[in-house]
């Protein structure tokens, strides 16, 4: 699993099991290009900017992510 004992954490998505769900978190320390972080339940971690993560915020929010939940 990767380590984010330095990451600050700001949502946990499922959380309704003991399974190791996926997180957000930021890091402080990181460039400013690789700031959020997203780990998942394999010990993967995506890393991204605060502007890439905004725009991923707004695709949900108008819908355009809707059919992926489904999937």
């Amino acid at each position: 699993m990767t380590d984010i004992s330095s990451l600050t954490p700001v949502a946990t998505f499922c959380g309704k099991c003991s399974c190791g769900c996926p997180e957000l978190f930021i890091d402080e320390s990181a460039a400013p290009e690789r700031r959020v972080v997203i780990t998942d339940d394999f010990g993967q971690r995506v890393e991204m900017s605060a502007d890439q993560f905004g725009s991923l915020l707004e695709e949900a929010k108008t819908g355009r992510l809707d059919n992926v939940a489904v999937a």
